[in-house]
């Protein structure tokens, strides 16, 4: 728009915007004067917290110092890394990095993934982090499982707490101090509050003997943890609480995976294992032991040839009668009668009753394929129904019989034990 005399410029501007201006800045006056002169007290609006963040590239750091002292041996390096004034922290972390000496931890990398929330007003968050590790001399390939590390931002640097909780795997060697036995074929590793540490090594090297006696070209070593509690067992395989209540022990991946050709390890179950008898612990650790051998943890193979064929390596040379060592199916038998088919794989839930009478009953099942065909016989059907074969045919090549065949001796065999037992 075009202007004229009649429309002088204030600085460029035209007089009616400067009108406008000064009312505009009479009206702030005005509102600057009505809030002097009230009565009401003014209230400053309340300011909104600020919510702490992570710090992942210092977490990052953090882990990546801890992964070198456990990888040179070095503990008082490790105690370094705890928040400041936490000595539990860091006679926990110097704990660990002696645990990976003892062990002879390799491969061992941790790498930051996320946070699982906010840190509290001191600085602490909780984070998901993907770990390897191998121990050298045992396992062929490395675990790598997502653990939970324990956070500190302290300002200028992030502190670590620790390792394990929440719904993560939680490894027995990163949960807290171990105590570590070996020989050239086992590596027992017991937490150190578990008393008898030399109890649990004395039975997975009598283990080896007697699973080579009828597997000889089984040569690995045998790797058994120990954690501290059942609960500690359920959170070192990630698995659901109660799942092991009623186990002694359990053969499984060294970072709870699925994954085929994990690193695979016996767990022990404290609470049970630790009040079973000699006899009892031994037929134990050799039952988990053949397991291992033969790589039973992601077996084809149904259960009741599974388990009864571990049973029978763990039973082969124990001096004990039949009546008791199949005390729980005899005494089924004299109430019940035989089962009509040998066990599925729901009544070998852990939670199932009469879980025991189960196992006795595969295991005299497999006895009696040993008897009437041969040991060798019992391990060619073993190994071709682990390998895929269904069960008629590798059982019709390796013994002559059908299973309706194995089931009918099965039955009869049952009810003559049960039958002995009452005369």
């Amino acid at each position: 728009m075009s202007t004229t005399p009649d429309q002088p410029r204030e600085a460029g501007r035209p007089r009616w915007w400067v009108a406008g201006l000064s009312l505009c800045v009479l009206v702030a006056a005005a509102l600057v004067g009505w809030a002097v002169v009230r009565d009401d007290t003014y209230v400053a609006p309340t300011p909104r917290a600020v919510r702490p963040s992570v710090a992942p590239a210092g977490a990052g750091t953090t882990l990546a110092a801890f992964e070198r002292a456990v990888r040179q041996r070095d503990p008082d390096a490790a105690r370094g890394l705890a928040p400041g004034g936490d000595d539990s922290a860091g006679g926990l972390l110097a704990a660990l990095a002696a645990n990976g000496e003892a062990l002879r931890v390799t491969d061992f990398t941790l790498r930051y993934v996320d946070d699982d929330g906010a840190p509290t007003a001191d600085g602490a968050w909780t984070a998901a982090v993907d770990a390897t590790w191998r121990f050298r001399g045992f396992d062929t390939v490395s675990a790598r499982a997502e653990i939970t590390a324990h956070l500190v931002d302290e300002g200028d640097r992030v502190a670590l707490a620790g390792f394990g909780g929440g719904d993560r795997v939680s490894p027995v060697w990163l949960a807290g101090p171990v105590d570590v036995r070996r020989t050239s074929s086992t590596l027992v590793l017991v937490a150190d509050s578990v008393a008898g540490a030399d109890r649990y090594a004395a039975r997975a090297e009598a283990a080896v003997p007697a699973v080579r006696a009828v597997l000889p070209t089984w040569r690995r070593g045998l790797v058994v943890e120990v954690p501290a509690s059942a609960q500690g067992l359920e959170q070192a395989l990630g698995a659901d609480a109660g799942s092991y209540d009623q186990i002694a022990a359990v053969t499984a991946a060294a970072d709870g995976s699925a994954a085929p050709r994990s690193a695979v390890h016996v767990f022990a179950n404290p609470e049970i294992f630790g009040g079973l008898r000699r006899t009892g612990a031994q037929v134990v650790m050799s039952h988990e032991a053949t397991h291992v051998a033969t790589g039973a943890w992601d077996s084809r193979a149904p259960l009741w040839l599974l388990e009864g064929f571990a049973d029978y390596v763990a039973l082969r040379d124990v001096a004990l009668p039949v009546e008791r060592s199949a005390a729980q199916i005899i005494a089924a038998v004299r109430r019940s009668g035989p089962p009509r088919a040998l066990p599925d794989a729901a009544a070998f839930g852990a939670h199932t009753p009469r879980l025991g009478a189960t196992y006795e009953s595969a295991w005299l099942a497999c006895r009696l394929i040993a008897e009437n065909a041969g040991e060798a016989a019992l391990v060619r059907l073993y190994r071709a129904v682990d390998r895929g074969r269904s069960v008629g045919p590798a059982l019709a090549a390796a013994t002559g019989l059908s299973v309706a065949d194995l089931t009918g001796r099965w039955r009869d065999y049952l009810a003559t034990l049960a039958d002995a037992g009452a005369a």
